[in-house]
């Protein structure tokens, strides 16, 4: 029980809450289950995929080099994203396969209609938080 204790809290660190509605896109063989598992747990329930209806909470986005156009991907995300929805990519770190310059990340979340607020470590993944604009959120009640 002990290690449980010291296990990192992948959750906590992207302000996965209970009853929040976490939405996963880009998962491959790549992707971290224990940082899928903790998400589940926090949340309480499974992880949608891109099939999903409901409103998201939170998107998390896997992204690697080579993946395609993050922009496109990210418009695809906000479509279904709550007005204070969050949008987490999660990439590999520097020097792992299929890392992404931030550079790619910054531009990429302003054409897409996003801001970048704060980054999470998450083992051998980063996390980049981009949420909407508050202006434009308000402008579309």
């Amino acid at each position: 029980m002990v290690a449980a204790a010291d296990a990192p809290n992948y959750a906590q660190r992207l302000g996965i809450q209970k009853d929040q509605v976490v939405q996963e896109l880009g998962w491959d063989e790549d992707t971290d289950d224990d940082i899928r598992a903790d998400i589940e747990e926090a949340c309480g329930s499974e992880l949608l995929d891109e099939d999903a209806d409901e409103v998201i909470d939170v998107v998390l986005l896997w992204w690697r080099d080579g993946d395609g156009d993050l922009v496109d991907r990210l418009m695809d995300a906000i479509t279904p994203l709550a007005e204070d929805g969050v949008i987490w990519v999660i990439t590999p770190k520097t020097g792992k396969p299929g890392h992404v310059l931030p550079a790619e990340i910054a531009e990429s979340a302003p054409t897409a209609g996003l801001m970048q607020t704060s980054s999470a470590n998450l083992g051998d993944w980063i996390a980049t938080r981009l949420v909407q604009p508050k202006s434009k959120a308000a402008g579309r009640r």
